[in-house]
């Protein structure tokens, strides 16, 4: 799905994978304390895919000119993405009383570090409680939060009590948060 001759879409990705496994907390307090997901359908077509879904099955004519590719407008995405992130950021800090400025760490999606620094910025989140390592694997889409928790656990910025927000956006478009007490 990506076009590696295209410059505007093919440096954004990178690749990889990673877990999270949730076990029950015996502490009262800690575990996830609130989760907030939203959406934009009117937004779906921000970054898509013109061809090779069921709406336009891959044929050999979509496929030579490309529509099986993603295609974006970057401007859009970022807007959408960095209100929407701090939307349900928001929503879910409320949901517990906390402000921003309480937690320990933010955990974005590793998209593009413009989204991260914006997000962070509205959010008022000072860089230092941020995890970034965009600049070390390019966008390893579903697996950026995972990667992220696990450099950031072994890096001991994590700890037993650490409040954590994890925050993220998608195609279609959507964004989640998830406040979390380690």
């Amino acid at each position: 799905i990506i076009d590696w001759s295209d410059r505007s879409t093919c440096v954004l990705f990178g690749d990889g994978a990673g877990a999270v496994v949730l076990v029950p907390s015996d502490e009262a307090g800690r575990g996830v304390l609130s989760v907030r997901i939203g959406s934009d359908g009117e937004q779906g077509e921000v970054p898509y895919l013109p061809a090779g879904g069921s709406r336009h099955p891959a044929t050999h004519e979509t496929v030579e000119q490309h529509l099986h590719f993603v295609h974006m407008s970057g401007n859009d995405l970022f807007k959408t993405a960095v209100r929407g992130m701090e939307l349900v950021a928001r929503q879910a800090l409320d949901d517990v009383g906390i402000g921003a400025g309480e937690i320990d760490l933010l955990v974005p999606h590793q998209a593009n570090f413009r989204i991260i620094d914006a997000t962070a910025r509205r959010l008022e989140v000072p860089m230092d409680k941020v995890v970034v390592n965009i600049d070390r694997y390019g966008n390893t889409s579903a697996a950026s939060i995972p990667i992220a928790l696990d450099e950031a656990m072994k890096g001991g910025r994590i700890r037993p009590g650490s409040t954590i927000v994890m925050v993220a956006f998608g195609g279609g478009l959507t964004w989640g948060a998830a406040v979390v007490k380690w």
